[in-house]
C-alpha cells in the first residue's frame, strides 16, 4: 500500500473577529492511497477548492449544541470542491470520476460518499466551474431568485456583494427574466465590472456612499421588488425601506456580520408588516433536487456566451489562508478558486 505525503490547511486556533491568515497552518501528513476492506467511502484526489465566506462562521468556537461541520484545531479546514476518485467502496462511482462536494482542504481526502454531491458529465465548460457556477454558487444563485424571488418581467432587482460568485450572476438571471437590475459592491473597478461584463442595469460603490437610503432611492425611485441579499446590517435596513409593497427578500448570506462580536441593529424591520414584505432565509442544499433542472437552462446559456463568470484563482494550497482571508478585505474579484492540482 503507498503511502503518500498529504499537504493540508490545518486551522491553528479557534477565530475571533477578523481572520487572519495566522489562524491557519500548513503541515504535511501521509495517506494511505488504498481504501479500507470493505469500505463505502470514497478516496478522493482534490483539485479545486472552492473559498467562501460561510467558511468564516466554522471557525468559532462552538457554543451549545456545534455544527457537525465546524473545523476543529489541529484539523484541516473542509468546504466544497472538485475531486477525482482514485478508488471507490459506492457504486455509484468508479475510478476516474470527477465529482463535487464536501471535501478537506488536502491533496488527497478520504470521505464518506454522502459528501459527494452530484458526479460531473459536463466537460466542455472548465472544472473549476463547478466550485462556482455549475456548484454550490450557481444552485443557489438559481433557488435564491427564481424559486424564492418569483421574479416577473420588468421588475425591480436589487443584488448586495453583486460582482462576488453568486452575486454576479443572480444579476444575469434577472437581465436574462427582463428585469431591472442594480449592484453593490466595495470598489469602484468592481461596480464597473457589473455594467461592463455582468450586464447590471446599473451599480453604486457602498463604501462611497454616505446614505444608503438615498443611494437606493436614486437608483430605485418607484422601489424595489426583489432583494437578494448578501450583506444584512447596514444594506438590509436601508433596504426595507425601500422595498415595495409585497416585495420579497432572499436571505442568503450576511457577510458583513460574521466578524462582529455583537452584530450590528436593523432597525426597520417593521416595514415587513406595513409592506408585507415576504423575507425568507435559504440554504443551497434546499435547491439540490433542482440541479438536473438548473442544468439544463444555465449550460446552454454559458455556451452561446450569454451568461459569463469571473473567477480569481489562487494556485496552491500554500494560498490557501491568503485567500480565504482575502474575501473579508474585498481582495478578489469574482469567485474565489484554490487550485490544489490541476486534472
Amino acid at each position: 500500500m503507498a503511502q503518500v505525503r498529504n499537504k493540508q490547511v490545518i486551522l491553528s486556533n479557534y477565530v475571533s473577529g477578523f481572520p487572519k491568515e495566522s489562524d491557519m497552518e500548513i503541515v504535511e501528513t501521509t495517506i494511505t492511497l488504498k481504501l479500507p476492506q470493505y469500505s463505502n467511502e470514497v478516496l478522493l484526489k482534490n483539485l479545486y477548492l472552492s473559498c467562501d465566506p460561510y467558511m468564516r462562521n466554522l471557525m468559532d468556537k462552538p457554543e451549545g449544541a456545534p455544527n457537525p461541520l465546524s473545523y476543529t484545531p489541529g484539523s484541516p479546514l473542509g468546504g466544497y470542491g472538485v475531486s477525482k476518485v482514485l478508488e471507490s467502496g459506492h457504486p455509484d462511482y468508479k475510478k476516474g470520476d470527477l465529482v463535487w462536494g464536501f471535501t478537506k482542504w488536502e491533496e488527497y481526502s478520504l470521505a464518506p460518499s454522502a459528501q459527494i454531491h452530484f458526479k460531473i458529465e459536463h466537460f466542455d465548460v472548465p472544472l473549476t466551474y463547478y466550485t462556482g457556477i455549475l456548484g454550490r454558487a450557481g444552485i443557489t444563485a438559481y433557488g435564491g431568485f427564481f424559486e424564492m424571488g418569483s421574479p416577473k418581467k420588468g421588475e425591480n432587482v436589487f443584488v448586495s456583494a453583486a460582482s462576488g460568485a453568486v452575486g454576479q450572476l443572480v444579476g444575469q438571471f434577472a437581465k436574462l427574466t427582463g428585469c431591472y437590475v442594480v449592484g453593490s459592491a466595495g470598489t469602484k473597478d468592481k461596480v464597473d465590472l457589473l455594467k461592463s461584463k455582468f450586464g447590471f442595469d446599473g451599480g453604486f460603490n457602498y463604501k462611497e456612499e454616505p446614505d444608503l437610503d438615498a443611494a437606493l432611492k436614486r437608483h430605485f425611485p418607484e422601489g424595489i421588488d426583489i432583494y437578494f441579499e448578501n450583506v444584512g446590517g447596514k444594506t438590509l435596513d436601508a433596504v426595507l425601506l425601500n422595498m415595495k409593497l409585497r416585495g420579497r427578500i432572499a436571505v442568503c448570506g450576511m457577510i458583513s456580520q460574521y466578524n462582529l462580536s455583537q452584530h450590528e441593529d436593523v432597525s426597520n424591520l417593521a416595514q415587513i408588516i406595513y409592506k408585507r414584505i415576504r423575507m425568507e432565509g435559504f440554504n443551497a442544499t434546499d435547491f439540490y433536487p433542482l440541479y438536473p433542472k438548473f442544468l439544463e437552462f444555465v449550460l446552454p446559456h454559458i455556451r452561446e456566451g450569454k451568461i459569463v463568470y469571473v473567477e480569481d484563482i489562487a494556485e496552491g494550497l500554500g494560498n490557501g489562508p491568503a485567500a480565504l482571508v482575502g474575501l473579508f478585505s474585498g481582495r478578489n474579484v469574482g469567485k474565489q478558486v484554490l487550485v490544489v492540482a490541476r486534472e
